[in-house]
C-alpha cells in the first residue's frame, strides 16, 4: 500500500467581530470562511491576486438579467474602466436592456408576486421584481432598427463590430441626454472593449435585425469571424508569455463560446496550447443535471478547455450574481490599482493574422505529409 495522504487543516476559525464601518474587503477577508462565503473570498482572492496581474488577459462573460438589475452601470463599468476586464462574452438581452439606460428609459424596482394579467394590462413587463413600460420595449427596438439602417451595418462583420458600431450611437445619445456612463455597450466602445454575443439572433436585437431583413435590409453577422477572433485573443495572451483568465457569470452559451476558445486553438486549430489559467465562475447551476452551465473547472479539463496543472487557480462560487459581483467589484477596487487599458478591440486584425499564421505553421507538415 502506498503513504497515506496526509490533509492538512487550514486556518483556525476565529473571526473578528463585526463591527461599524467594516469595509466589503474586510468582512469578506474576516467572515467568509466556510461554504459559499468561503468560495466567493477564495474567487475575490483570486480575482485580485493572479487573475489581475499585469500579463493576465481577462474575459468576462455574462448572462442571466443582470443589467436590468443595474449592475452594468453600478459594477461592469467600473471593472472595464479600471482595466480589469479585457474582452467580454455576453447574451444579446443583457445588451439589449443595458441599451435602454444609454438611451434615457428607465427600469423599476417592482415585485414578483403579482398579477401579472393585470400587469399586462397595464403595459407593465416584468422581470422577477423588476419592472418597466412596454413602451421601453418600443422605444428600444425602434432606436436599434434606426441604428442598424445607417449605411455602416451594411456588410459583414463580427458581433464585436456591430456591437462597437452601435455602441457608439447609446454613447452619443447618453450624451445628447446629459447622462455619463450608464450603458455598459457604450462604455465598452468607449474603451475599446470587444463585446461578443454567442448567440446574436437569439434577443431583442436579433429580432429587430430579423424584421429588416424582411425589409430587405439583412443585416449579416460573421459569426465564425467572432469563432476566430475570440481565439486569436486566447492565443495571443498565451503565445506573448501572458495568461489567460475567464470569469463567468452564470453559465449558459457566453460560458461556452469563451471557454471553446481553447478547444478551437488545439484541437481545431492544431496549435500546441494548455488551456486557460484561471477559471472563476459565480453560478447557481447545478452539476448533477450535466448542463453546460453547472460543469465545473476538472470537467473542463478533460475537454483542454482549462490548463490541469492550473486547476487549483479555479473557483467556481454557487452564489447569486446580483449578491457576489458588487462584493467582488468593491474587493478588486479596494485591492487593486487600475491596469492600462488593452484595448483589444483595435488589435483585432492584427490578433487574426497571428492566429491564421500559427495555425497554417501548426498544420503545414500534415498537410505536406499527405499530397500525392
Amino acid at each position: 500500500m502506498g503513504a497515506r495522504k496526509v490533509v492538512k487543516k487550514g486556518s483556525k476559525i476565529a473571526p473578528d467581530p463585526v463591527t461599524p464601518g467594516m469595509t466589503v474587503e474586510q468582512m469578506v477577508d474576516s467572515a467568509f470562511l466556510a461554504y459559499n462565503a468561503a468560495r466567493l473570498r477564495e474567487g475575490c482572492r483570486l480575482f485580485v491576486e493572479r487573475m489581475l496581474e499585469p500579463d493576465v488577459t481577462v474575459g468576462l462573460t455574462l448572462s442571466g438579467a443582470l443589467t436590468p438589475a443595474g449592475l452594468g452601470r453600478s459594477c461592469l463599468i467600473p471593472l472595464l474602466k479600471h482595466g480589469f476586464v479585457d474582452w467580454m462574452i455576453s447574451t444579446g438581452a443583457n445588451l439589449y436592456h443595458d441599451t435602454h439606460f444609454g438611451i434615457g428609459l428607465t427600469m423599476h424596482q417592482g415585485q414578483s408576486q403579482v398579477d401579472d394579467v393585470e400587469l399586462r394590462e397595464q403595459g407593465i413587463v416584468r422581470i422577477f421584481d423588476i419592472f418597466f413600460d412596454y413602451d421601453v420595449l418600443l422605444s428600444t427596438d425602434a432606436f436599434f432598427r434606426e441604428v442598424m439602417r445607417a449605411p455602416e451595418f451594411r456588410k459583414p462583420m463580427g458581433t464585436a463590430e456591430f456591437h462597437h458600431r452601435a455602441g457608439r450611437y447609446v454613447l452619443e445619445r447618453e450624451r445628447a441626454l446629459g447622462q455619463k456612463e450608464t450603458s455598459l455597450l457604450a462604455q465598452a466602445h468607449a474603451l475599446d472593449v470587444p463585446v461578443y454575443t454567442s448567440s446574436p439572433g437569439d434577443s431583442s436585437i436579433g429580432m429587430n435585425a430579423a424584421a429588416l431583413s424582411l425589409a430587405g435590409e439583412p443585416i449579416q453577422w460573421d459569426i465564425f469571424r467572432d469563432v476566430n477572433e475570440t481565439a486569436a485573443i486566447v492565443h495571443a495572451a498565451k503565445k506573448s508569455g501572458g495568461k489567460s483568465a475567464i470569469l463567468i457569470l452564470g453559465g449558459g452559451s457566453p460560458k461556452n463560446f469563451a471557454l471553446q476558445t481553447e478547444p478551437q486553438i488545439q484541437e481545431v486549430l492544431g496549435i500546441a496550447e494548455a488551456g486557460h489559467d484561471y477559471f472563476l465562475q459565480i453560478t447557481d447551476a447545478r452539476v448533477d443535471t450535466g448542463g453546460l452551465s453547472g460543469a465545473t473547472p476538472g470537467e473542463a479539463v478533460s475537454w483542454g478547455k482549462i490548463d490541469p496543472s492550473r486547476l487549483p487557480d479555479a473557483v467556481v462560487a454557487y452564489v447569486d450574481s446580483t449578491v457576489a459581483l458588487p462584493i467582488l467589484t468593491a474587493y478588486a477596487l479596494s485591492k487593486r490599482k487600475a491596469r492600462p487599458l488593452r484595448r483589444l478591440y483595435t488589435k483585432r486584425d492584427a490578433l487574426l493574422e497571428e492566429i491564421r499564421i500559427a495555425h497554417l505553421d501548426a498544420t503545414a507538415p500534415a498537410a505536406k505529409g499527405t499530397r500525392s
